[in-house]
């Protein structure tokens, strides 16, 4: 009850209330009760000062004699007053009483009231009286004649009137403290509710901004200090929206940034826990279960890496590596920073990815040994038939003609390798022109493999095709083509052994695209050599003896693609390899 406002502004209103009232009855009360007293007293005294003149020359004689007079004026008297009198004589015997026997009555002499009268000619006194049961208020004045004391006069009136009208009154204060307080509880009710209206509207509106409606505001109607508080609020709110907008702004720019960044970005708190990633470094690590439930070792799964974050987090210094992942085969350019600025510090980390560079660098290392290798036995042919002509071999007209044809199949050799490169570098460089149109894949297939017909039935190679008579015609540079079906058919002959098979067949297996197949029943690549057999000057070992300057297959796959398709092999060592290629579909046919 007392967590609302309201009430802790009603309830402290309904307490002093009822305190006050309370506090003032009682006041009231007890002033009343004094009044009360004192009036009584007062008429008491005069009551028996106005007696005490009656009967003073019937006290100042023989008084035994007048007992009778004197109780008919005190019986009178008090028919009158409706007080009790009584008639005492100077030694404390009672001459006559309203309200009791005579004979009942002992010495009145020592009462409290008759002494005080007795020393001040006039004594009040109240007490519970024995005759009557009941507490009653005495007041007893001295009779007195020429400065002799004849006797006393009291009169008494109960004291339960007195204590009626102070009931009385506490009934009517307390019924009208009570009319008080509900009409104040009321007042607090209303005086609460106009002062926590402004208060709650203001709660609601800051609930809405809470939860995230920074447009919610809230219109002040006074100019109180509630008025100035809701001033306060909206331009609050106000600042908070800008500050808000260019925090979302920034953040938005910041994850574009990071979006977008192809080095991954990391931070890391000093338990390990990911903070932030960006998904470069997600797709770097191959680890898709960063924040909010990550930690740096379980997305890196590298203990270079993971000593590396380590070492950065005791030295507080930058730390820089070149790592190579086991896991995935990626060499990774690693530099962490701490962020010593923050509370608790924390770990900035950049992962560049340089696998595609090593793979260049293996590419380029590659190309110069291999065309290293491939020029230098027939330079070295070359060099030997020229030394042999210059020694003498010149002058054997037929020995000179056997070097001059070696000399011109190495010359041929060269031009052949030259003309490749040439090829491949226009290929590459996008100066080849593809003069794409519909044909049939049949035109396609059977030019190459009547040219290479003769090699197969040389090497006993049986030669297949299967080509469905709906197959779609596709786009396609016919030429081109049959350079890539012809390099390819060639490759499976020379690998296959005697009485193998090589068979050309077409499906389609992807929508709006043809696949054309090569299969044969060589010895396959091994599973290492995969990856790299479409690579320029590539030679798996065993086919380094067969000739050829490795790049048909590189030459192939740069054509393929210019035609929007891909390329790819499937090999078994020791069983077979299939080499399939896609062009686009051209029409369907009905």
């Amino acid at each position: 009850m007392f967590v609302s406002l309201r009430w802790r502004i009603v309830i402290p209103y309904i307490v002093v209330i009822v305190l006050t009232t309370g506090g003032l009855t009682l006041y009231l009360a007890g002033a009343v009760r004094q009044a009360r007293l004192a009036d009584l007293e007062a008429h008491l005294l005069t009551d028996a000062r106005l007696l005490a003149e009656q009967v003073r020359p019937y006290l100042s004689g023989a008084m035994e004699s007048d007992a009778a007079l004197l109780q008919r004026a005190a019986t009178t008297w008090a028919a009158v007053s409706g007080e009790r009198v009584t008639l005492i004589m100077s030694q404390g015997t009672v001459l006559a009483e309203s309200s009791a026997d005579l004979g009942q009555l002992d010495n009145h002499l020592y009462r409290a009231e008759v002494q005080q009268a007795l020393r001040q000619d006039a004594g009040v006194a109240i007490r519970f009286s024995d005759t009557l049961q009941q507490e009653v208020m005495y007041a007893a004045v001295a009779v007195r004649d020429e400065g002799a004391l004849r006797g006393f006069v009291r009169t008494a009136l109960p004291f339960a009137q007195i204590q009626s009208d102070v009931r009385q009154l506490c009934r009517t204060m307390g019924s009208a403290g009570a009319v008080i307080a509900v009409l104040a509880s009321l007042l607090a009710f209303y005086i609460a509710a106009r002062t926590i209206r402004p208060v709650e509207q203001l709660t609601a509106v800051v609930t809405r901004v809470a939860s995230g409606d920074l447009s919610a505001r809230l219109l002040p109607t006074t100019h109180d200090e509630v008025g100035r508080l809701t001033r306060a609020f909206n331009a609050m709110a106000d600042q908070l929206r800008d500050q808000m907008t260019i925090l979302t702004e920034e953040r938005e720019q910041l994850a574009a940034v990071l979006d977008t960044m192809a080095d991954g970005v990391m931070i890391t708190d000093p338990m390990g826990q990911v903070l932030l990633s960006n998904g470069a470094a997600r797709q770097i690590l191959q680890a898709e279960t960063l924040p909010p439930t990550g930690t740096f070792a379980q997305a890196a799964h590298n203990h270079e890496l993971i000593a590396l974050w380590e070492r950065c987090l005791e030295t507080g210094a930058e730390q820089m590596a070149t790592v190579e992942t086991l896991l995935h085969r990626n060499f990774l350019q690693v530099i962490m920073t701490p962020l010593l600025t923050l509370a608790p510090p924390r770990v900035l980390i950049i992962l560049q990815d340089l696998t595609q560079v090593r793979r260049l660098e293996t590419v380029r290392r590659d190309f110069i040994s291999n065309i290293s290798h491939e020029l230098r036995t027939p330079l070295a042919s070359l060099a030997l038939v020229v030394e042999t002509l210059r020694d003498g071999a010149l002058e054997d007209l037929p020995a000179a003609r056997r070097f001059l044809s070696h000399m011109e199949n190495e010359l041929g050799v060269l031009t052949q390798m030259v003309e490749e490169l040439l090829e491949l570098s226009r290929i590459e460089s996008g100066k080849m022109q593809l003069e794409a149109r519909p044909t049939a894949i049949a035109p396609l297939v059977q030019t190459p493999l009547e040219r290479l017909a003769p090699q197969a039935e040389r090497k006993g190679v049986t030669l297949t095709v299967s080509l469905a008579e709906d197959l779609p015609h596709v786009y396609a540079d016919v030429p081109r083509m049959h350079q890539v079906l012809g390099n390819l058919i060639h490759n499976a002959i020379k690998f296959t052994p005697t009485g193998g098979a090589v068979t050309v067949f077409a499906q389609v297996q992807e929508p709006g695209w043809v696949t054309v197949s090569v299969m044969d029943t060589g010895s396959g690549i091994p599973a290492a050599d995969v990856p790299r057999i479409f690579e320029r000057f590539y030679k798996v070992d065993r086919a380094r003896s067969e000739g050829g300057a490795g790049l048909g297959l590189a030459i192939a796959k740069h054509i393929v693609q210019g035609h929007g398709g891909r390329i790819w092999v499937e090999s078994t060592e020791g069983v077979g390899s299939t080499f399939s290629l896609t062009l686009r579909m051209a029409r369907q046919k009905n």
